[in-house]
């Protein structure tokens, strides 16, 4: 079939309810490009959606995965351990971002991953509450869909949505209404720190600390808008949660395996989760997503209460080993606090220009998850969204 062809086959076959970006049929990855079916090579500035973070098709985690296939591809875990799973959890536990977290569960999605951690959760505290902060994103599962607070799209049409979830603002510093009535003298380095009052207030009028089992955020807010929290918010918030036994859950799964400069986002503020959400980058494109957290939570879970057909499947442990050994091979991390500090000056260099500052409200995120956000009403980001898909980047 040709590109054209396959593309009104894909429209007619495929559910309508999947959103895209281009009808354009990917065909191939190598490295920080996709070649689509007719030849077009593009710049895929979307690494899959913080998946690929090493690259399409790292030859690494390609020979890891062709390796595995001629071994074992299907090991259960609720059979027998399985060498890949196991070897996963040792290249893993050194980056951990505390000594505490030390004990894994490995699933497929990370909505199950975050279905996975509501369990745990719940089940550990004997509390059936869940906080989530507005325009965070967790998943699209009939359970996640409550908790994602970035767009309606999500749950509309779908409810009931499960109940016991509540959700308190995000630290956005440039969507503040308060920093906007000070004419930001209030700003991200100067933050007024009201989402931690309405958090506190929500506590005291909503969801009882006797009730809530646990606070859900992620540490960069993702599809709301690559937002990093200001200094000190999230140490404020972990005091929250030991002041009134709430787990603190963090969901790694777009700000982890580098994205920000550090394997896992929450190492910029120095705070320990009680448990973390993993998936996107973990296996570089093979369907894998965890949680982990110490095993004195994790061991209250009786035996059969967690599992799946396919949890932590042998190929994609093997590609996850590979990713982990990349990057302290090949130094990851310094790449992207080299090349994010060049993207965030010349992100910031536009804003400061006559020309182009007029387009854009803010500049901010860390590592190479980085945002520029153009000012509302004119039609700017989709402008440039097509703009650059004319010039072949994704």
């Amino acid at each position: 079939m040709s590109a054209s062809a396959l593309a009104q086959f894909g429209t007619k076959h495929v559910a309508k309810g999947i959103g895209r970006l281009s009808t354009e049929v990917m065909e191939s990855g190598s490295g920080s490009y996709i070649t689509m079916v007719g030849g077009r090579k593009m710049l895929d500035f979307t690494t899959g959606i913080g998946v690929a973070n090493l690259g399409h098709c790292h030859p690494a985690v390609t020979k890891a995965a062709q390796s595995q296939v001629a071994k074992l591809v299907h090991g259960q875990v609720n059979i027998a351990f399985q060498k890949p799973y196991l070897e996963l959890i040792q290249s893993l536990l050194p980056l951990m971002p505390h000594p505490s977290l030390n004990t894994f569960f490995f699933w497929n999605s990370g909505a199950e991953a975050v279905e996975a951690a509501v369990k745990l959760a719940r089940h550990y505290t004997k509390k059936q509450n869940i906080i989530v902060m507005q325009g965070s994103y967790h998943g699209r599962t009939i359970g996640t869909m409550a908790m994602t607070r970035s767009k309606t799209i999500y749950s509309q049409g779908f409810g009931p949505l499960i109940p016991s979830i509540f959700s308190v603002p995000f630290p956005y510093c440039a969507q503040c209404s308060i920093a906007r009535s000070t004419s930001f003298k209030n700003n991200f380095g100067n933050c007024c720190q009201d989402p931690l009052l309405q958090l506190e207030l929500l506590l005291k009028r909503e969801s009882a600390p006797s009730d809530t089992a646990a606070i859900f955020i992620e540490p960069v807010l993702g599809e709301g808008g690559y937002v990093p929290p200001p200094a000190h918010y999230l140490s404020r918030l972990r005091e929250i949660c030991d002041k009134n036994n709430i787990l603190l859950v963090a969901d790694e799964v777009q700000s982890g395996f580098g994205r920000t400069g550090k394997m896992f986002a929450v190492e910029h503020w120095d705070v320990r989760p009680d448990i973390i959400i993993m998936a996107k980058g973990i296996a570089n494109g093979f369907p894998l997503s965890g949680i982990v957290s110490s095993k004195e939570i994790m061991d209250t879970q009786p035996p059969g209460s967690m599992g799946g057909t396919y949890a932590g499947n042998a190929v994609s442990c093997a590609a996850g080993i590979a990713v982990a050994k990349a990057f302290q091979d090949e130094r990851i991390l310094g790449n992207v606090n080299a090349r994010g500090a060049e993207l965030k000056s010349t992100l910031e260099a536009a804003k400061a220009d006559p020309k182009t500052g007029v387009m854009i409200y803010d500049v901010r995120g860390l590592g190479l998850m980085l945002a520029m956000e153009c000012v509302p009403g004119h039609g700017y980001a989709s402008k440039i969204q097509a703009k650059c898909m004319e010039r072949d980047m994704l």
